[in-house]
């Protein structure tokens, strides 16, 4: 079964991240073999609508379940429509999401767990942008755990994988960091 973890890093090992329009990275991965592909948000930039558009970007790439730390309205409305179910995780990396997954100890959510805009928005209410205030509003797990999946070995990437994916990542940062100072400077000479 493919799944989708919402994620801080691109491989296995990176932080599970607690918000899903608005996160970094996007980890498909392969329940069966533990094979994974790490992808970015398309959406992470977007001024409205991220959730949506991040859901259906999930639903092109093959998600059959999504497990991330919070879910909108908009997202949740747009997996409920294609009947992906939505898996809640508390923290921890992706390996240990994907684990709680086959091991039955997440448990669906049947509606939103946040507002519409909730995530890495550029409010500075309780969580201050970073997707971390009010986590549990309207939280409501059902009590049907994660369907059980028989063990798999675990597929662990080379040194040389890593480094080229912290190199490809922190190539990603320069770009952003880059762009942010960019507007930054514009907006502070227009000012």
């Amino acid at each position: 079964m493919k799944i989708v973890v919402t994620a801080s890093g691109t491989n296995l090992e990176a932080p599970a991240s607690p918000i899903f329009g608005r996160c970094p990275i996007y980890v498909f991965v392969d329940t069966e073999t533990m094979q994974f592909e790490a992808v970015e948000n398309p959406a992470i930039a977007t001024g409205g609508g991220a959730g949506i558009q991040a859901a259906q970007f999930v639903i092109e790439h093959g998600a059959q379940a999504v497990i991330t730390g919070n879910a909108g309205p908009n997202a949740f409305n747009v997996f409920q429509a294609a009947n992906v179910p939505v898996y809640l995780f508390g923290g921890g990396t992706v390996r240990e999401a994907v684990a709680a997954y086959k091991t039955g100890k997440l448990q669906t959510v049947v509606g939103a767990n946040v507002q519409a805009g909730m995530g890495m928005g550029r409010g500075m209410g309780r969580g201050m942008g970073r997707g971390m205030g009010r986590r549990a509003w309207g939280a409501i797990p059902s009590t049907s755990p994660a369907p059980p999946a028989p063990p798999a070995v675990a597929a662990v990437p080379s040194r040389e994988e890593e480094v080229a994916a912290l190199k490809d990542m922190a190539g990603e940062l320069r770009e952003q960091l880059a762009e942010v100072m960019e507007r930054l400077d514009r907006l502070e000479k227009s000012a």
